[in-house]
C-alpha cells in the first residue's frame, strides 16, 4: 500500500484534499467522477465507487438572451439536481454579473464554484447526497421559522422591536433549507438508490415537497408579521392579549412536524386537535372584545397573521396519511 501526504485546502466554505494522480489514472477517473468515502474516529478511506449514477452536467452560454436570468438559470439547475454548471462566454464577464453568480451561490447549499477566470465559471455541488436526511432538513427549516416566531413574540410585548428587522436574514437560510430540500427529494425521483437511502416511495417525495413550500411560505410570513408588529402600535393591553394565546404555538407545531417525519398518525391526529384548540382560543379572543367596530383594525390584522402561520404547520400534519383497516 503507497501512502501520500496532501495539505489541505479551503475553496469557499468547504475544505478539499487532492488525490493522487496514479490512483486516478488507474481507476479511470476524472474531475467529475464521485468516490466513496468510508470514515473512522481518525481516519478516512477512499473507494472509486463504480456503481453511482452518472453526473449531471449543464453547460450555460453567456450572456444569455434577454429574457433570461442568470441567477434563475443556476437556481433551476440546482433545484433539477445538477451535479456541475459550467457558464462561458466568449467575452469578459462584467463584474455585476459576476457578483450575482456568487451571490446566486449563497442561497444555494453545497454549490461551490470551484473554477473561475475571466470568462468562464464552474460550478459543483460538492455534497454527498446520500449523508443527507430530508427529514432533518424539514426539521431544520421549522426550527429556525419557529426561532423567528418566538422573536416575533417578544417583540409583540417589548418595547425594543429593533431584533424584529433581522428576520428576514434569518429566513434566508429557511430558504436555503428549501431549496436543498427540494433538489434532494427531486433526485430520489430519478436516482433509484437515493430513495432507497431515505425509504420514500413517490407519494411521500410528493409530501415532502409540499412541505417543505409550506414551511417555506411559513418563513415569509413570519418576516411580515414581524415588519407589521414593528411599523404599527399596538396597546399593550391587546398585544398582552394576542401574546396569551399565541405563546404557546411551538408545541402544536413541533409536535407536527414529528408527526410527519416519523410518520405517526396519531401524532399528527393530536397535533390537528391542538390547532383546533388554538383557532378555538383565537376565535374566542376576537369574540370577548366586542363588535368589530368596537376592536381595533390592527388588532384584528395581527390576529389574522397569526392565524395563517399556524395554518402552515397544521397542514403539514395534515400530509401524514390516514390508517386504513385491511
Amino acid at each position: 500500500m503507497t501512502k501520500f501526504v496532501r495539505r489541505l485546502q479551503r475553496i469557499g466554505s468547504s475544505i478539499l484534499v487532492s488525490l493522487p494522480k496514479e490512483w486516478v489514472d488507474a481507476n479511470n477517473l476524472d474531475k467529475s467522477s464521485q468516490v466513496e468515502l468510508e470514515t473512522g474516529q481518525d481516519s478516512i478511506s477512499i473507494s472509486a465507487n463504480k456503481e453511482t449514477r452518472p453526473t449531471k452536467e449543464l453547460v450555460i452560454s453567456y450572456p444569455l438572451p434577454k429574457e433570461e436570468n442568470i441567477v434563475a438559470n443556476i437556481t433551476g439547475a440546482y433545484l433539477l439536481g445538477y451535479d456541475v454548471i459550467e457558464i462561458n462566454s466568449k467575452s469578459i464577464i462584467p463584474g455585476k454579473d459576476r457578483e450575482e453568480i456568487r451571490n446566486s451561490m449563497r442561497r444555494l447549499v453545497g454549490m461551490e464554484i470551484i473554477e473561475e477566470d475571466a470568462s468562464h465559471i464552474n460550478m459543483q455541488f460538492l455534497l454527498d447526497a446520500t449523508t443527507l436526511n430530508p427529514a432533518k432538513i424539514l426539521k431544520r427549516m421549522s426550527s429556525i421559522a419557529l426561532g423567528m416566531y418566538d422573536d416575533v413574540l417578544t417583540g409583540l410585548i417589548s418595547d425594543d422591536k429593533s431584533n424584529l428587522q433581522t428576520l428576514s436574514n434569518r429566513d434566508v437560510e429557511v430558504n436555503r433549507q428549501y431549496f436543498l430540500l427540494v433538489r434532494l427529494i427531486r433526485s430520489t425521483l430519478v436516482d433509484k438508490r437515493l430513495a432507497n437511502v431515505f425509504n420514500l416511495e413517490n407519494i411521500d417525495v410528493l409530501d415532502y415537497r409540499v412541505a417543505a413550500n409550506v414551511l417555506e411560505n411559513a418563513g415569509d410570513s413570519i418576516v411580515e408579521l414581524s415588519n407589521f408588529i414593528f411599523n404599527f402600535s399596538l396597546s399593550k393591553e391587546y398585544s398582552k392579549k394576542i401574546y396569551d394565546v399565541v405563546r404557546d404555538f411551538n408545541k402544536l407545531a413541533e409536535k407536527s412536524i414529528d408527526a410527519f417525519t416519523k410518520p405517526d398518525r396519531f401524532l399528527a391526529i393530536e397535533a390537528i386537535s391542538m390547532h383546533k384548540q388554538y383557532e378555538d382560543k383565537l376565535s374566542l379572543l376576537r369574540t370577548s372584545l366586542g363588535t368589530k367596530k368596537q376592536i381595533p383594525l390592527d388588532f384584528l390584522d395581527l390576529v389574522y397573521m397569526f392565524e395563517r402561520i399556524a395554518q402552515s404547520w397544521a397542514d403539514v400534519a395534515d400530509l401524514v396519511q390516514p390508517i386504513y383497516n385491511e
